[in-house]
C-alpha cells in the first residue's frame, strides 16, 4: 500500500501492460532505498541506501515522522544529488501530513542541488519520499530534521571551518553516527578545524547518538600533533598541525572516582570468579578484581569462566553521578586479553539491578569495547547513572576475559531518603550483591571502608586556593622590609664622619675626572676640609687671629696620572724652554742627568724628599716639646723667619724659592715659617 502510495506517475499515459509492469518493479522488496538513518521524537537524520556512494536504480523509501504535538518540523540538506531533469522517475519529496491525506510541501532533483535554507512544516507530523530510477551518476540525499524551536539546527557534515566565530552554539541531530566523515583529535586537546562538528560532540561524549542535542563550541589555535583514540563508537584517526581546533564546554562531571588513584580500596572491588593458577616455576598467579584499575603495571581482572554470566563490581559506597567509563585489557604483551563488548548493569542497594539503556530506546545498550589489550576506549552515560554499585558485565572478548576500567563522573545533591529504607552503609551482606548461578566461584561481599571522595573536600579546596596566596603575599612583604632595612643601616654606617664631604668627592670616578680638569678648577676642589669634630673644637675658640694668604705664586703644570698640587705649592710652571733645553716634548723624553730644573733641583740627601706645607698655628698650640712652657707670641708677618735650605744644615725641614744661582731670595711677604733654636728664642724674649 505504501509502494502504490508513493507513485506519482500520471500512470493514464501508460497501457494497462505498462502499468501492472511497473508497479511490480517498483514494489519488489529489492527496490528499497532507504539508508541509515535515526528517526528520533525530537531531532533526526535521513539518507538514502548507499550514501554518500551512488544510490541502486529504481529503488523506493519512504520516512513517516512525527514530533510533539504542537510542534512543527524544518529540514536542513546536507547533500542533495540526485540524476533526473523533470523529476518524473527520480527525487525527493517532502508532504505535510501522513497518509492519503498530505499535501506536498516540495519536490527536489537535479545533481549537485544547494538547499541552504530550511524547509518548515505546517503540522507536528511529516512524510519524506525517495524515489530513483536508471542513473549513471548522483550520491542521492542526506538531511537532518528537528522541530523549529531549534533554530540553530545544523547536519552532520557541517565541520568546524565553517564557523569562524571564537564561540558559539548549534544544535546536532540524533543519528549521526550514519556519517562516513572522519574527526581527527580526542578531549581535552581538542579536534582538527577539518572534522565534523557533530560527530565530535559524540566521540568527546556531550552529546548521544541516539538523541542529540545543543553543543558549545570554542575555536582557538591549533597544535602539532593529534591523538587518535576510539570514544562512543566513533573512531578518531591522528592528525597533524592546522591551523585552528575547536573544543566543547561541558558541565564539568568528568572526574576520575578514584580505581587509578587508589580512592577506591581493594575491598570495594568484587567480581564473580576469579582466575588462578600456578606457573612452570611453582608460582602463583591470581588475576584478582584488586587488579583491575586502570593505568596500573600489574595483573588484570580475569574472570575463571569466560560465559556471559561474569561481572566486575565496584562499590561507591554511596550514591554517584556516573557520566564515563574507561576500559582497556590485560596491557601485558604476553597476555592478548580483552574484552570488545560489555553491558553496564546498575544498583542503588545491590539488589534491585538495572541494565542501561540510551534515551529513547527499549533495548539494553551494548557498548563497544576495545579492539587490542593496549589502547584505551572510552564510553560516556547519556543520560548519566546515579548508583552506588556499577558492575560491567562482558558480553564479547578475545581469548579470555580480561579488563581494566576507570569510572568519570561526580558527586550529586543530596536527596531525601524514603521512610523504610535504611541508609546504604547498613545495607546486610547478603543483600549488598546479586550473586550468580556460579555461587561456589564468586569472591565474598566487599568490606566497607571509606568513601571515593569526601563530601567536604571541594571546600578545603576552595580555602586553601585563598590562603596560599594570602600567605605568599605577606611573607614577600616581610623579606622586602627587612632587607631595606639592612641596606638602610648599611648606608648610615658608611656615611658616619663625612658630614661635610660631598658624595663624589669620596668616589673614584670623580677623582680620575679631575685629573682632567684645569688646574684652577681643581685647586677650587682641593681646599682644606676639616671635620665636624675639628670645626667644634675651632669653635669654641674667641680670640683666633686670621691671617690672609694669597693665592701661591708657583705651580706645577698638570699631567695625566700625577697628583695636582694644591694652592702653597712650591713649583713654579714652565714659562718657555730653558737655555740649554731644547726637547719640546715634556712628558716623552727623560731629562738629562747634568740638567736640572731652576725651580725644582733635587733636595739635599739629609732632607726630607718632598716639599712639607706651611703650618700655622693659629691658636697657639705648642707644636713639640720643646716649646711645652713658652708663651705664645704673634707680632705679624716681620716674626716670621726663614731659614735656607742648607746642605750643613741638620735640622733644616724647610726649603725656601731660590735663584738663579741657587741662593734664597727672600722677600717681604714671605709667609715660610722656620722653627727657631733656643738661641733665637731667649732673644725674642728679651
Amino acid at each position: 500500500s505504501v509502494c502504490f502510495n508513493s507513485i506519482e506517475l500520471d500512470l493514464n499515459r501508460l497501457n494497462l501492460c505498462s502499468r501492472v509492469l511497473y508497479l511490480i518493479c517498483m514494489c519488489c522488496p529489492a527496490g528499497d532505498g532507504c539508508g541509515p538513518s535515526v528517526l528520533g521524537p525530537v531531532s533526526g537524520t535521513l539518507s538514502s541506501l548507499g550514501y554518500p556512494r551512488t544510490y541502486p536504480n529504481d529503488t523506493v523509501c519512504e520516512w513517516e515522522i512525527s514530533v510533539p504535538r504542537g510542534s512543527r518540523i524544518h529540514f536542513h540538506f546536507a547533500e542533495l544529488d540526485i540524476e533526473n531533469r523533470d523529476c518524473q522517475v527520480a527525487y525527493l519529496r517532502l508532504y505535510d501530513g501522513i497518509g492519503p491525506k498530505r499535501s506536498v510541501i516540495a519536490k527536489y532533483c537535479g545533481l549537485g542541488l544547494k538547499v541552504k535554507e530550511l524547509i518548515n512544516s505546517t503540522g507536528n507530523q511529516v512524510t519524506v519520499q525517495f524515489m530513483s530510477g536508471t542513473h549513471h551518476s548522483g550520491h542521492g540525499f542526506y538531511l537532518s530534521y528537528s522541530t523549529t524551536e531549534y533554530t540553530d539546527l545544523i547536519t552532520c557534515l557541517d565541520k568546524g571551518s565553517d564557523f569562524p566565530e571564537a564561540e558559539f552554539s548549534k544544535y546536532c541531530p540524533a543519528g549521526c553516527l550514519t556519517s562516513t566523515e572522519e574527526i581527527s583529535g580526542t578531549i581535552p586537546n581538542g579536534y582538527r578545524e577539518s572534522s565534523p562538528l557533530c560527530l565530535a560532540a559524540i566521540h568527546a561524549g556531550v552529546i548521544s547518538n541516539a538523541v542529540g542535542g545543543t553543543i558549545s563550541v570554542v575555536n582557538s589555535k591549533g597544535i602539532h600533533r593529534y591523538e587518535a583514540t576510539l570514544a562512543n563508537n566513533v573512531t578518531s584517526t591522528g592528525g597533524s598541525w592546522s591551523n585552528s581546533l575547536f573544543t566543547f564546554r561541558t558541565n564539568g562531571c568528568l572526574g576520575t572516582l578514584g580505581l587509578a588513584s587508589d580512592g577506591i580500596s581493594d575491598a570495594q572491588l568484587s567480581a564473580s570468579s576469579v582466575w588462578e593458577w600456578n606457573g612452570p616455576s611453582g608460582q602463583h598467579n591470581v588475576w584478582a578484581p584488586s587488579g583491575a584499575r586502570l593505568k596500573k603495571r600489574q595483573r588484570p581482572w580475569s574472570a575463571a569462566q569466560n560465559d556471559q554470566r561474569q561481572w566486575l563490581q565496584i562499590d561507591l559506597k554511596r550514591e554517584k553521578r556516573i557520566t564515563g567509563i574507561i576500559t582497556t585489557g590485560s596491557t601485558l604483551k604476553e597476555y592478548q586479553y580483552y574484552v570488545s563488548e560489555y553491558q553496564i548493569h546498575f544498583s542503588s542497594d545491590g539488589e534491585q539491578w538495572e541494565i542501561y539503556r540510551e534515551a529513547n530506546s527499549t533495548q539494553d545498550k551494548i557498548f563497544q569495547g576495545n579492539n587490542n589489550n593496549m589502547d584505551e576506549v572510552r564510553n560516556n552515560f547519556i543520560p548519566p547513572i546515579e548508583a552506588r554499585f556499577v558492575r560491567v558485565n562482558p558480553t564479547r572478548w578475545h581469548q579470555r576475559i580480561a579488563l581494566k576500567l576507570e569510572l568519570h563522573g561526580c558527586q550529586i545533591p543530596h536527596k531525601p531518603r524514603p521512610r523504610g529504607l535504611p541508609p546504604s552503609d547498613h545495607i546486610p551482606p547478603s543483600a549488598r550483591t546479586k550473586r550468580p548461578p556460579l555461587a561456589s566461584q564468586t569472591t565474598p561481599p566487599p568490606d566497607i571502608r571509606n568513601t571515593t571522595m569526601p563530601p567536604h573536600g571541594g571546600k578545603d579546596v576552595a580555602l586553601a586556593a585563598v590562603l596560599v596566596p594570602v600567605l605568599v603575599m605577606v611573607l614577600t612583604a616581610l623579606v622586602l622590609i627587612v632587607v631595606c632595612a639592612r641596606h638602610w643601616k648599611n648606608r648610615k654606617k658608611s656615611s658616619e664622619g663625612t658630614y661635610d664631604l660631598p658624595h663624589w668627592d669620596r668616589t673614584d670616578w670623580w677623582k680620575s675626572m679631575k685629573q682632567l680638569l684645569p688646574s684652577k678648577m681643581v685647586e677650587a676642589e682641593d681646599s682644606v676640609r676639616y671635620s665636624s669634630s675639628e670645626v667644634g673644637r675651632l669653635a669654641g675658640r674667641s680670640a683666633v687671629p686670621r691671617i690672609h694668604a694669597e693665592p701661591a705664586e708657583y705651580a706645577q703644570p698638570l699631567v695625566s696620572g700625577v697628583t695636582t698640587l694644591g694652592a702653597r705649592s712650591t713649583f713654579k710652571p714652565d714659562e718657555g724652554p730653558e737655555p740649554g733645553y731644547s726637547d719640546p716634548d715634556l712628558y716623552d723624553t727623560p731629562i738629562s742627568p747634568d740638567v736640572y730644573h731652576a725651580y725644582a733641583e733635587p733636595l739635599p740627601a739629609s732632607g726630607s724628599e718632598y716639599a712639607t706645607p706651611i703650618v700655622v698655628d693659629m691658636g697657639c698650640h705648642p707644636s713639640g716639646g720643646s716649646t711645652l712652657n713658652q708663651p705664645c707670641a704673634f707680632s705679624g708677618p716681620a716674626s716670621l723667619l726663614t731659614r735656607t735650605d742648607s746642605s750643613q744644615s741638620g735640622r733644616s725641614a724647610y726649603d725656601t724659592p731660590k735663584n738663579a744661582n741657587g741662593q734664597a731670595t727672600p722677600t717681604e711677604d714671605l709667609t715660610y715659617q722656620v722653627p727657631q733654636n733656643s738661641t733665637q728664642k731667649a732673644a725674642g724674649q728679651s
